[in-house]
């Protein structure tokens, strides 16, 4: 039971959007796909759930193949910035279409959902503001009951109050009826207690991923005087460094328990932290492929 993906590469034009990306994403987990804007996080997102064509490459939920098979598509369902219903619907009557399509979409709780949010029930769909369209489409997808529910940036235009009181329905949905969850977001701070195991893309390839704690354990902070960092660190990896006056700061990949030389202090970091200091070191190293080969 799973979603599988095998060598996955979709171009567009001059840009690749995904290369060879291989991954699976297995019951009970609630994953974060993190990753810079251009990464390719919504069409991996679109290609799991056959709104776009890989160029190579397949995709199966469990064990079905996704193309044009409706037994799989039913098991998953995506949450994004599209509308699919006619523009001259109201959201009432849309929120009372979708068992039509969703068997165990849960309509009681639909409307109880609405209620919490203050979504209005009697505009049309258009009508709704970017917050409240966002807010239609997750109540939609917290209430489908799927076994595996992703959604593509979900919080898009709410404030903090609705941010807060989504996370915390998406929790109630998952504990109270378990599947598989993929959250796609730039807000990493917001998720990062959520999510249990991580997906970051770079440049459409899996840069890391892992469960979260082991990803964030992979690196920690190190500061003190610019002399006792530099000799302390120079056997060591060095992911990123920043200097002010005579101190330094590092980001070091690895962990380590032996006692720091007096002077130093080592800190763990939190996800936010891991993901911008990876970016800043791919960026580095990019910078020096790219010098190098002027060079040459």
């Amino acid at each position: 039971m799973s979603i599988n993906c095998q060598a996955i590469s979709k171009r567009f034009g001059a840009t690749q959007a995904l290369d060879q990306v291989t991954l699976t994403l297995e019951p009970g987990h609630i994953y974060g796909l993190l990753g810079n804007n251009g990464a390719g996080k919504s069409t991996l997102l679109s290609i799991l759930t056959d709104r776009q064509l890989p160029d190579t490459g397949t995709v199966t939920i469990d064990g079905l193949p996704v193309r044009n098979n409706d037994k799989a598509l039913h098991k998953v369902f995506l949450v994004g910035d599209q509308n699919f219903f006619p523009d001259d619907m109201k959201v009432q009557r849309a929120l009372r279409t979708v068992p039509y399509f969703y068997p165990y979409f849960d309509l009681a709780r639909a409307f109880d959902l609405a209620k919490q949010f203050g979504l209005p029930l009697k505009k049309k769909l258009p009508n709704l503001s970017t917050g409240y369209a966002s807010i239609f489409r997750l109540i939609v997808g917290l209430c489908v009951n799927p076994p595996y529910l992703i959604f593509d940036e979900p919080v898009l235009g709410l404030d903090a109050q609705h941010r807060e009181l989504f996370y915390r329905l998406l929790v109630e949905t998952y504990m109270s009826r378990p599947c598989t969850v993929v959250l796609s977001t730039h807000l990493i701070d917001e998720v990062e207690d959520l999510i249990d195991y991580t997906i970051i893309l770079r440049e459409g390839k899996i840069l890391r991923s892992g469960p979260t704690e082991e990803l964030v354990g992979q690196a920690v902070c190190l500061s003190g005087p610019a002399g006792l960092v530099d000799e302390y660190t120079q056997d060591k990896t060095v992911l990123t460094s920043h200097s002010l006056g005579g101190l330094k700061t590092v980001t070091l990949q690895g962990n380590w328990e032996e006692p720091l030389p007096p002077g130093l202090e080592k800190s763990t970091m939190r996800l936010q932290d891991y993901f911008i200091r990876l970016q800043e070191a791919e960026d580095r190293a990019a910078a020096r492929r790219e010098e190098a080969s002027h060079e040459s």
